[in-house]
């Protein structure tokens, strides 16, 4: 089995109606249920959309320096993720597909390298 990071850009949700997104919560709970159900969910989650609640901790000097706010100025951020555990590239894309289906927007999904930090703190 490999784990897989399945994300998505708070940029590519899009702008929508509120009643919109009211629509997208029972689809996309309903993957997360069917993932819990497979035995295959690691972790699920949005992150605060307010970028001035994030911080940014940086030791490349030497010394730890935490700052408020993210690391570089960008145009995109993450904005939820989902972290899988399956067999193969093709169970994973799978996977994302039903996401971005329930979600009603793109994700993106990558494997974790094989015997990365990661995966080894998240069991793999």
């Amino acid at each position: 089995m490999a784990q897989y990071l399945i994300y998505f850009n708070q940029q590519w949700v899009g702008d929508h109606e509120e009643a919109w997104f009211h629509s997208r919560v029972e689809p996309s709970t309903a993957v997360v249920r069917a993932m819990q159900d497979e035995g295959v969910l690691v972790f699920a989650g949005g992150l605060v959309e307010e970028l001035e609640e994030a911080a940014s901790a940086d030791a490349t000097s030497g010394e730890v320096v935490v700052t408020d706010g993210p690391f570089a100025e960008t145009k995109e951020w993450l904005g939820g993720l989902t972290i899988i555990d399956v067999p193969d590239d093709e169970t994973a894309r799978a996977w994302a597909g039903r996401v971005a289906e329930g979600c009603g927007w793109p994700q993106e999904v990558r494997r974790f390298k094989a015997g990365s930090l990661q995966a080894v703190a998240l069991g793999g």
